[in-house]
Formats: C-alpha cells, sequence, structure tokens
C-alpha cells in the first residue's frame, strides 16, 4: 500500500468519442462564440521579380494556413504583396485580403482573396521595398482598431532591401542609406504602436542579420512572458519548408501549440494528434490541388460531416474545401489520433498533401503541502499536480512542453521564500516527466501563525494556473493525527477501493474529523464516511472508502480508461479547521467489460493452459517478495559517538518491499517515524542485512557494525533482526558456482530473479 496513491495501472488516458456521425444537433457553428483570445495580424508577402512560381505559390499557400488555421474568430487578418515603386505611376504596396474578421464567412473569404498575389513583372518594379511594406502593416494594423488586441505583421521575403531603382528614395547615389534610415524609422513607428514583426527569409539570398535587425527593431513584448513568444527572425532554405514554418512563427506570435504531421501523396490516410489539454483546435490540411478530397475521422473512427455543426458538445467548422487549403477548427475537440483521409483522381496526385495542428488550451493544477500543518523549522514537501481542465491527469510531457512553474511559501512571521518546484526526478521528485512538479521548503523558525503555498503555471498555448493551499504552523506536535492509506487498482464507474485512515487523539476532549476530496470535477470521486468522531484518548484505524460517479459523469470521455485525479483532505473541525492530511489520489477508471464479459467461457480454455506457468512465476516473484519484506529489521539510529538515540522496528514495506521513514526532530530528540515518500527508506538484501536509499542513491547496510550517514549527525545501523522465512538450502539451487548453475555464485536466473 501506498500513502494516498492510486497508481494508473494501464497507461495514459484514451477518450472516447466526443463526435459521431449521427445526430447532429442544429445550434450554431463554432465560430458563433468567440471566446478564444484574438489577434490582429497582416500578412505582407514578397511579390519580387526574384520569385519562381514555386516560391509564390509557396507564400499562398503559407498566407492561407494561418489565417484557415487561427483558432478565434475574432481574429482579424489583412493580406497585401509588395515589391517596391520604380517608376511614376507604379506602386509598393498590391492589396490583396482587406481587413477582415475571421468567423466562418470571413476564413473562406481569406481563402480564396490569397490567389490574388503575384510575382511582379520586369516593368512593374521589382524591388524590395521594406520600409514601404512595413508601414503599410502598422497602417493596417492600428487604423479603426482595438489596442488592447495583440498587433502582429508577418513580413516574408526572399531577398533583401532594394531600393537602388526606386526615385522616392532620392538620389541613386543616396537611396540605399536613405533606405536603411527610412527602415529604422518604420521601425521605430511599429515598436511605438506596439505592432510586433516576425520576419521569414526563405530562399539563397536573404539578409539574415537585415531580418533579425526588422525583427529586434518592433515591439517586443509577446502574448506571455516566454522567450517564444518573442519576437525573432527566421530562415528557411526552400520553398516546401514556408508553410510549416510561418505556422510555427505564427504559432509563437499567437500563443498557440502546433503539431506538424506527415506528407504524403494522395490516396493517403496521414494522422495528427490532438491534446488532451486542447480546448479548441484547427486541423490545417494543405493539400497542393484543389481536386483533392479530404475526409476527417476522429479517434473513435467516425467520420466528421463536411458541414459545419455541432456533435456531442463539440462545435466544429469547415473552411476553404474548394481551394488548395482547409482547415477544420473543433471547440471542446476529442482527444487523441485523428485521421485524415486524402483521395484524388487520376492527374491531381502529384503534390503531396501535408496535415498539421493548431491549438490552444488550459491547462489546471492541485498543489498540496506535506505535511499540512507543519512546524517551525520543518521542512515540508510541496507537489503541484498537473490537470486537464475537466480534472484527468496529464502524463505526456509533450503535452505541457515550455511549462514554467513558479512558487513560494507565505505566511505569518516571515518574508515571502521562492520554491523550485521540478519534474526531473531529482530530490523530492520521485519519478521524472509524469506531470508531478515537486520541491521542498524549510518553515521559517518566525513562523507563527497561517501559511500559504502556491504555484502559477505558465506556458505558451496555455492559459495560466495558480493554485494554493493554506494552512497553520502548529506550535508543537499536534494532539490529533489522521495518516492515510490507499491500496493500488482499477476501477469501474460506480465503483469503490477501500483504505484505512489511522487516527489518535491525544486529547481530554472529543474531536471530531471532516473527510472530502478536492480538486475534482463533477464529484467523479468522493469520500465515504465525511466525518469521523474521535473520543478523547482515541487511537484507532479506520476504514475509507473512495468512490468513483456512475458512467454519466465521464460523459464520452471514458473511453478505454482515464486517469481521474483529487486531493483526499481531512480537517479537523475542533480546531478550526485544521489540516491532518491532504493526500494527492489517483485512480484509473476503465469501462465495465461489455461483450468480453458474456464470452468470458471462451477465453478459460486458453487460460488453463497458463496456470502452471502463471504459478512459477507468482511463487517466486513472492520468495522475493519474503526475501526482500523488511519486516523485523531493527533500525537504530545512532550519533556521531557511537550512541544509539534510538530503535524503530521497520514493519512491512511497500509494493516495492521499500519501508519509507524520516527522522523527526533531528536537532532536539531525534527518532525514526513511518512516512510514506519519506526521504529515507529501507528494505533487506538478498546478501543479507538491508540496503538503504538516501535521496537517489542506495547503501549497502550489513548487521556487523556497518552504518549509512542519514544527517551530519546521525547514522542508520541495523540492531537484531529476525528473518523474514527460511533462506534456500544450500543444495541444488543454492550451492553450485559452475556455468548455468543458478546458485548464489553462479549465473542462473533464479538467482537473478531474487
Amino acid at each position: 500500500m501506498r500513502r494516498a496513491g492510486f497508481s494508473a495501472l494501464g497507461g495514459t488516458a484514451v477518450f472516447a468519442s466526443l463526435l459521431a456521425p449521427a445526430g447532429q444537433d442544429p445550434v450554431p457553428a463554432a465560430d458563433s462564440e468567440p471566446v478564444f483570445p484574438a489577434v490582429n495580424y497582416a500578412v505582407a508577402v514578397d511579390e519580387s521579380a526574384s520569385l519562381a512560381p514555386e516560391d509564390m505559390q509557396a507564400e499562398k499557400a503559407a498566407a492561407k494556413r494561418i489565417a484557415l488555421g487561427d483558432v478565434s474568430s475574432s481574429s482579424r487578418v489583412t493580406v497585401f504583396g509588395f515589391a517596391a515603386a520604380e517608376k511614376r505611376g507604379q506602386r509598393v504596396v498590391d492589396p490583396v485580403c482587406r481587413p477582415t474578421t475571421l468567423n466562418a464567412a470571413g476564413r473562406e473569404e481569406v481563402g480564396k482573396c490569397v490567389d490574388g498575389l503575384r510575382s511582379r513583372k520586369k516593368d512593374e518594379g521589382t524591388g524590395t521595398d521594406l520600409p514601404t511594406a512595413i508601414r503599410q502593416g502598422v497602417n493596417d494594423l492600428t487604423d479603426g482598431t482595438d489596442s488592447s488586441v495583440p498587433r502582429v505583421l508577418f513580413l516574408l521575403t526572399d531577398g533583401k532591401m532594394d531600393v537602388e531603382d526606386s526615385f522616392k528614395y532620392g538620389e541613386k547615389s543616396h537611396r540605399v542609406a536613405e533606405g536603411e534610415q527610412q527602415l529604422k524609422e518604420a521601425l521605430k513607428e511599429a515598436a511605438a504602436q506596439n505592432v510586433q514583426i516576425w520576419p521569414l527569409g526563405f530562399g539563397s539570398d536573404p539578409d539574415k542579420k537585415q531580418l533579425d535587425q526588422i525583427a529586434a527593431g518592433g515591439y517586443r513584448k509577446g502574448c506571455v512572458e516566454l522567450p517564444s513568444a518573442t519576437p525573432r527572425a527566421h530562415k528557411v532554405d526552400g520553398a516546401n519548408d514556408v508553410g510549416s514554418t510561418l505556422e510555427k512563427i505564427f504559432a509563437a506570435a499567437h500563443c498557440l501549440r502546433h503539431e506538424e504531421g506527415p506528407s504524403k501523396r494522395p490516396p493517403a490516410t496521414l494522422e495528427i494528434g490532438i491534446s488532451p489539454l486542447a480546448t479548441v483546435g484547427s486541423i490545417v490540411v494543405d493539400k497542393g490541388d484543389p481536386k483533392v478530397k479530404i475526409t476527417y475521422l476522429d479517434p473513435k473512427g467516425d467520420e466528421i460531416p463536411t458541414t459545419s455543426g455541432s456533435f456531442k458538445g463539440s462545435r466544429f467548422e469547415l473552411a476553404g474545401g474548394s481551394g488548395t487549403v482547409e482547415a477544420l477548427k473543433i471547440v471542446d475537440p476529442l482527444p487523441g489520433v485523428w485521421k485524415v483521409k486524402a483521395e484524388a483522381p487520376e492527374g491531381h496526385r502529384s503534390l503531396p498533401v501535408a496535415v498539421s495542428v493548431l491549438w490552444q488550451g488550459e491547462l489546471n493544477g492541485a498543489i498540496t503541502m506535506d505535511p499540512p500543518s507543519p512546524q517551525a523549522g520543518e521542512k515540508v514537501t510541496v507537489t503541484m499536480r498537473l490537470q486537464t481542465r475537466e480534472g484527468y491527469e496529464i502524463k505526456d510531457p509533450r503535452d505541457y512542453e515550455g511549462l514554467r512553474v513558479r512558487s513560494e511559501l507565505t505566511g505569518d512571521g516571515f518574508s515571502p521564500q521562492a520554491l523550485d518546484l521540478a519534474d526531473d526526478g531529482k530530490g523530492a521528485d520521485s519519478d521524472a516527466s509524469d506531470g508531478d512538479f515537486t520541491g521542498t521548503v524549510t518553515i521559517p523558525q518566525d513562523a507563527d501563525g497561517a501559511l500559504t503555498v502556491s504555484a502559477t503555471l505558465t506556458a505558451s498555448g496555455l492559459s495560466a494556473d495558480t493554485r494554493s493551499e493554506t494552512g497553520k504552523v502548529a506550535l508543537g506536535e499536534l494532539p490529533v493525527k489522521a495518516v492515510l492509506e490507499l491500496p493500488e487498482g482499477d476501477v469501474h464507474p460506480g465503483g469503490s477501493v477501500t483504505g484505512t485512515l489511522d487516527v489518535s487523539n491525544t486529547t481530554d476532549t472529543a474531536h471530531t474529523l471532516r473527510l472530502s476530496v478536492a480538486d475534482v470535477q463533477d464529484r467523479r470521486l468522493s469520500v465515504e464516511p465525511t466525518e469521523i468522531t474521535l473520543k478523547p484518548g482515541a487511537e484507532d484505524t479506520r476504514k475509507v472508502t473512495v468512490r468513483v460517479a456512475p458512467a454519466s459523469a465521464f460523459g464520452d470521455r471514458l473511453g478505454n480508461g482515464v486517469d481521474v485525479s483529487g486531493t483526499l483532505t481531512v480537517v479537523d473541525t475542533t480546531d478550526g479547521d485544521r489540516a491532518l492530511e491532504r493526500a494527492p489520489v489517483s485512480v484509473h477508471v476503465t469501462p465495465k467489460p461489455g461483450i468480453l464479459k458474456q464470452y468470458w467461457w471462451a477465453f478459460v480454455a486458453g487460460a488453463v493452459v497458463l496456470v502452471l506457468a502463471v504459478a512459477a512465476v507468482v511463487a517466486l516473484l513472492g520468495l522475493r517478495r519474503r526475501r526482500r519484506d523488511p519486516f523485523g529489521l531493527v533500525l537504530q539510529l545512532v550519533d556521531e559517538d557511537g550512541t544509539i538515540l534510538n530503535e524503530h522496528k521497520a514493519g512491512h514495506g511497500n509494493n516495492k518491499q521499500w519501508y519509507e521513514f524520516a527522522v523527526a526532530e533531528a536537532h532536539r530528540s531525534p527518532r525514526i517515524d513511518k512516512r510514506a515518500h519519506g526521504p529515507y527508506a529501507v528494505r533487506r538484501s538478498r546478501e543479507g542485512g538491508a540496503v538503504v536509499r538516501k535521496g537517489g542513491s542506495r547503501f549497502p547496510l550489513t548487521a556487523r557494525g556497518g552504518r549509512v550517514q542519514l544527517t551530519d549527525a546521525l547514522s542508520l545501523s541495523l540492531g537484531g533482526t529476525q528473518p523474514p522465512g527460511p533462506r534456500p538450502s544450500e543444495g541444488a539451487y543454492a550451492g553450485g558456482t559452475g556455468p548455468g548453475t543458478p546458485g548464489r555464485g553462479g549465473t542462473g536466473t533464479y538467482d537473478d530473479l531474487l
């Protein structure tokens, strides 16, 4: 058993379908409620004569990909081409798409008007007037717009500034210098108007240094305070990379997540994943040829209709279906692997089809402090557990890549202290990349009242979340204690798991404890009983049952199983609601068996064949567990002079046979206390004696005077012990030493198993 831990025995959560091909609801399309953050952006596309036809085609597709893929129906986009004006009557800018709000109609309009971009002919002005292009973008982004909405200019070019033939820059001998001066002034204007500039150069000619100057000269504050959101220049070698790179830049500027999928020629089926954190996403398909037909299949395998609408709480909208680029926007998308099926008639299969996804999401957290009512000078462990907005656990580190966690401890009598929470498997963090960010902090000696530990999660593409837990400093050892232990296991909807709560009351008055489960939605987890009364001087073990809600509480998300997490809290209502226990709980919920249960008899015959083999393995594993079981070990706490300060008899270990403990009151009256997830652990060694786990290291401990250093002044040794059971005799299993003999000195698998 492990203190407060329902570990998921299955893999990561797989969710059931939100969308189905039947039962379409007559509700507005996905853009009817513009609740997602908007961006006001312009796309400036180089039309100079140096562009090859495939370059221009790539620029068009790139502009469509970001316009159709935007997840906000309130965003506004402007698209224009630019080159240079080298004769009277010529103009630098070619307006293509007027300022357009990206609702359903606007997305369709932009998907068509982008096709108005073209390469300039030699007699139309073929230079590259960057200052004018930037000023045009700033004007479009500031004219009649809300200053609180981010303003972003994407600048696509295959070259560098070329105004030597532009009469507007004065005498020919001074045009280069004047162009550089005008570029600096245009960038100052952009910065003054809060316009970010993200340049993208492609081909062999772009001046990366100049592109860097442009990115640095505009407004520098991004949509979130992370380096990834700060404008910077990008450069790619060829036209094939323009679309995907511009999507990445767009995602960084818009605080979206971007996932690049495969690229194949039709007919083909391409797969792209959507994170369980996503609240809105767009699957963007660059078809290359408008004759290519696209079919979308959700993770459950249901085909999505081509008309915009709603299915089971998930809304979607398709745009650009008749063009070379299309996008399916989904609000509350079903997480998992989506399939994009591309088909095309003969003669239209030469170009590859590329798929990607842009999404925004919500990241929630649940924070715990252990112990919740510490004493001054005591070290506490703080854990921030990541969750989806629906309260499900997050296990895939790719979902929270780039996450920043800021945490601090505040309270009465001391200044705020910063905490370092990490998910690296070091120190207090038990497992790396499991979605639990953990750290430790020592309660200041001056602390004399309320305590609050808080943590804020920040990541690009994910809305920030701040969580806090409050507690009170204990003036001494608490007179009322509660320690929770819950078993591991899978549970079906409506089922339960029962554990124990060890409680004690050393006062001369009765105390009432209240139990509840927090950090969980829709009461998917609940606890019974909700209240316990302790008589004066009582010491008892009570049964505690955590119940899982019926299947209806999970909607269509149950699928093959989900990991539901919460925080089980025990407070002493008699002592001002003092928290005695706040333990994270996690349970892997799986659907009740269906057809397999009905035909269970068909599997019995095959199972019988495995019984003997399984029995043998179980016997060996059981022997291994008994050999490692620390039960009966006498742990001695020894000072520097070799004086035994405290003896403690170890109980049974956890599922890995580790008996976990901590050193209490190390500087006053040191003693060993059993503590789940304590800083130290011990179990028996195969060679005799024990193995001590301290931090990430393990140390052998013999029963003949050996010691393991725990703190600067305290060591651990072994006293008289009782063996866990009979050891194998020095016979056929234990005495051999020759090759293949599974004895103590041999190489057999029996010895390896033990």
